[in-house]
């Protein structure tokens, strides 16, 4: 199968003489279904849907900006020579992690301001950001952009460069499928998490393997010292938060013990339980919820350990 490139026009329409991009639709697009499950899955970590537009107020423009100075930074000789480039933001060049870098930061400082778990909140947007990045892929295909290697594979993607006809690795397909596969699975382990930054530790494992695979395929990486920068990160994110998962899962399954050895203690039927540590105290907070309390509160009985 041949993927045709250039079928759809970069500009959307227009309004009052101002172009409307398809990449921006899109971008618009995936925020609005990220607000859409918000709104749906909001109880489900006891976060209120207010505090997630304050937080959309600020996560989403900043973002934008940081994933834009990022791929900016890196392509500094570029952007010296044409420095009025630099906010065409419209012709694509958004890098990812930078705009997760930048959300992240802005994530936390709210969260302290809020007085709200910062990895509850980032283990609620997950699956969104997954979503939204397996949307946003698509406005590379429509801007030809972020093309792999030329291939012979049975799926590839037609671009003409220099008037010469070429057949590449459609790496914006392969990157918006194995996204939209992250969407999927966070979506359904999101309804049995077991401790605060599960779903984000996983959603970062999961999109830092196939990014450095994807990332060897294509012909516009970022370079530091001749090596691919989304590799080198993506590699580091990988081990690093592999093996954070990994140390929190054994004390989750410690910490469950704790509470099974206890149930008699608690005096009730114990129906869920989570635990974090406490940011100021360092001790192991444990909610235990019983079946006569509702799941869906933030209320229940607190151990501290």
């Amino acid at each position: 199968m041949i993927i045709k490139t250039g079928i759809i026009p970069r500009v959307a329409f227009e309004i009052f003489g101002i172009e409307v991009y398809w990449y921006a639709i899109l971008i618009v697009s995936a925020m609005v279904l990220g607000l859409v499950w918000f709104k749906i899955h909001d109880r489900r970590f006891g976060i209120k849907f207010d505090d997630i537009l304050d937080f959309a107020l600020f996560v989403i423009p900043i973002s934008i900006i940081c994933a834009r100075l990022y791929y900016v930074v890196f392509s500094l000789d570029y952007f010296i020579d044409n420095p009025a480039e630099i906010f065409q933001i419209k012709n694509g060049g958004l890098a990812i992690y930078g705009g997760i870098i930048g959300g992240v930061i802005t994530i936390a400082i709210i969260g302290k301001i809020k007085k709200i778990k910062i990895l509850d909140i980032t283990d609620f947007i997950a699956p969104v950001l997954a979503l939204a990045q397996s949307i946003g892929r698509w406005g590379n295909y429509i801007n030809i952009e972020a093309y792999g290697y030329e291939t012979n594979i049975p799926i590839k993607m037609e671009i003409i460069e220099n008037g010469v006809v070429k057949y590449v690795h459609p790496t914006f397909l392969y990157e918006s499928i194995g996204t939209f596969a992250i969407f999927i699975i966070l979506a359904i382990l999101s309804k049995k998490r077991k401790f605060s930054g599960e779903i984000t530790y996983i959603y970062i494992i999961c999109y830092s393997f196939i990014r450095f695979i994807i990332e060897g395929l294509r012909t516009d990486s970022l370079m530091f010292f001749n090596c691919r920068i989304s590799q080198i990160l993506s590699l580091v994110l990988f081990i690093v938060f592999s093996i954070i998962l990994i140390y929190n899962k054994n004390k989750y399954k410690h910490m469950s013990n704790w509470v099974e050895k206890r149930r008699w203690k608690v005096g009730q039927n114990i129906d869920k339980y989570s635990f974090f540590v406490d940011e100021y105290s360092k001790n192991m907070v444990f909610y235990i919820y019983t079946n006569e309390t509702s799941t869906h509160s933030e209320e229940g009985v607190m151990v501290i350990c």
